[in-house]
């Protein structure tokens, strides 16, 4: 578990050893029992606590459902943190502690859920070689704990890192090897992993194997979504987001155009980074065809949310925006929208 800690150390102030530190206690004031929380976690680093059960384990699993609806919310840059200091000063210390090898397994398994979502947030911020370090930290405890899900999750994860940084045959890669990962997934599962290889397979001009994976990702969409609806997990938003990726790499733009106006229609409201950043992919899309209003007026709907996000991907965005339409800035139109997103956006993404 030391390379865990280590790892910790590298992104987060090992100075600060407040037991949660102001941001993370207010995320724990949101956990059910959370005055037993903070008192666990104080005897761990006081020493008063050798060895742990299932309490510190569904402890870890809410603080990091917590952060990650943060996360969505507000963007990586807020949220990370938080998760790297929990990791480093809690979650490491739990995993060197005693406990029975039930106990250690759901410990390890809550800890790899926490290292994806700590990368996940890097990715968002553009810190890829440390989300790298995350992801192959999340397997190796996914691994440990035999843990099925979890790996093929991280996987995953590593493969949309790698689509969304244009290099398809790696993303393609391991977009296979999360699905070999889960030979028994259920229909949302095989649905979540079949629209990455979809997008991924698009990307590197293979048209046959993305139309094949799209349409059997939305089969499983329809076997998933006739069970039951799962919040905070892959949906019809998502697989739309999918369908539209497929497209647009296939040269479909209007085709890409409508399904991501399906996506945002269908996504949840608490998915506010996702909707920047979405809804300003859309607006470049409309511009890519001639759309100018329209993208324009898209772009407003995306520059409504972004005040309220810290997100590296969506400072992406916005920064494209500005490049985008200053061949336009004679537009009123454009003006307009020039003028707004000024004002809301940082000086470095306008030059």
């Amino acid at each position: 578990m030391e390379g865990m800690i280590e790892l910790g150390r590298q992104d987060t102030d090992p100075s600060r050893r407040a037991v949660l530190g102001a941001g993370l206690f207010s995320v724990a004031l949101t956990i059910p029992g959370w005055q037993d929380v903070i008192g666990r976690a104080e005897a761990v680093h006081a020493g008063r606590m050798s060895r742990i059960g299932m309490n510190e384990v569904e402890m870890v699993i809410a603080m990091t459902e917590r952060i990650s609806d943060l996360d969505d919310q507000f963007g990586g840059r807020h949220a990370r943190p938080m998760a790297a200091s929990f990791m480093v000063n809690t979650v490491a210390l739990y995993l060197r502690a005693d406990a029975t090898d039930e106990v250690r397994e759901a410990m390890l398994s809550a800890a790899s859920d926490l290292a994806y979502l700590t990368g996940y947030m890097a990715v968002d911020e553009g810190v890829h070689g440390l989300a790298q370090r995350y992801y192959v930290k999340a397997l190796e405890l996914a691994g440990a704990a035999d843990d099925h899900l979890a790996y093929c999750t991280t996987l995953r994860g590593m493969s949309v890192q790698a689509v969304d940084l244009r290099h398809g045959a790696k993303a393609m890669e391991l977009a296979d090897a999360a699905a070999a990962a889960s030979p028994k997934a259920g229909p949302r599962m095989f649905a979540f992993l079949a629209g990455q290889q979809a997008h991924a397979a698009a990307q590197t001009g293979d048209r046959v194997t993305a139309l094949r994976k799209i349409r059997e990702a939305e089969s499983s969409m329809e076997r998933a979504e006739s069970r039951s609806r799962a919040f905070g997990s892959y949906d019809p938003s998502s697989l739309n987001y999918h369908v539209s990726q497929v497209r647009y790499e296939l040269g479909d733009v209007a085709g890409s155009i409508e399904a991501m106006r399906q996506s945002d229609q269908l996504r949840y409201g608490v998915y506010r980074r996702a909707r920047v950043r979405h809804r300003a992919t859309l607006a470049e899309r409309q511009l890519e065809l001639g759309h100018l209003e329209a993208a324009c007026a898209t772009w407003h709907t995306a520059l409504d949310d972004f005040p309220m996000v810290q997100s590296g991907r969506a400072d992406d965005r916005i920064k494209a925006m500005f490049g985008l339409i200053r061949p336009h800035i004679k537009n009123a139109t454009v003006r307009d929208l020039y003028e707004r997103a000024r004002k809301a956006a940082p000086s470095s993404l306008v030059t």
